[in-house]
């Protein structure tokens, strides 16, 4: 049993719920922030302490009183693929610079951001313009996040994700990598084990399926 408190931004999302669950399981206590106040009885269910503030709105200070006396954080919030162009700014991109903000500030090193395969590199003109937007906004957060001495940081780019059952067996590896599916349940399985042995520090990895046990995978990366 382990006794950490994760910090999750998007605790209402598909990953974050995954990664609740595995958490909880761990003995971890998982932190659920959540824009919605409808969503607090699905995340306390997953075993999530829920606490709903918008990243969207709130102040660094507001934000750092949540994060006070955790062990790490995650970024799992999106804008979503309905979203303008704008909210992927204001949600992928600022969303993610203020978790880090907060986390400076509430003295928590360890940060974990989901990002994207595509992030970091050109953004082909052909692509349509919401997926530009979205590429450019984890491209701008990683950008910020990889900048900052004060934090742990780790910056996660899963492939195609995909709900099938999880394999427990990936593709991880700093970059490049040849685009492949991943399910979102062992992208959630990484995210622990990172945070469990908090490894992988100040790397950004590529993960997709793959023929490696997560906890190999991981270990391999020191």
């Amino acid at each position: 049993m382990t006794d950490k408190r994760i910090v999750i931004a998007g605790g209402h999302g598909q990953i974050a719920q995954h990664l609740t669950q595995v958490l909880t399981a761990h003995g971890d206590r998982a932190v659920s922030l959540i824009r919605n106040g409808d969503h607090v009885d699905a995340v306390t269910a997953l075993g999530a302490l829920p606490q709903v503030i918008d990243l969207e709105s709130a102040s660094v200070d507001e934000l750092a009183a949540v994060l006070d006396g955790a062990d790490g954080v995650v970024f799992a919030a999106g804008a979503g693929p309905n979203s303008g162009p704008e909210r992927k700014d204001t949600v992928d991109r600022a969303g993610a610079v203020l978790l880090a903000d907060a986390a400076e500030k509430a003295g928590v090193r360890r940060y974990v951001l989901i990002s994207s395969f595509g992030a970091g590199e050109p953004v082909a003109e052909d692509l349509d313009d919401g997926w530009k937007a979205y590429i450019n906004a984890k491209t701008a957060a990683e950008e910020n996040v990889s900048a900052r001495s004060g934090l742990d940081w780790t910056i996660l780019r899963p492939g195609k994700l995909t709900d099938e059952d999880p394999t427990h067996s990936v593709s991880l590896t700093e970059p490049p990598l040849e685009l492949g599916e991943v399910t979102r349940a062992d992208v959630a399985a990484v995210i622990a084990q990172l945070l469990d042995t908090g490894g992988a520090v100040h790397k950004t990895l590529m993960l997709t399926s793959g023929s490696t046990s997560i906890v190999d995978a991981v270990d391999a990366l020191g």
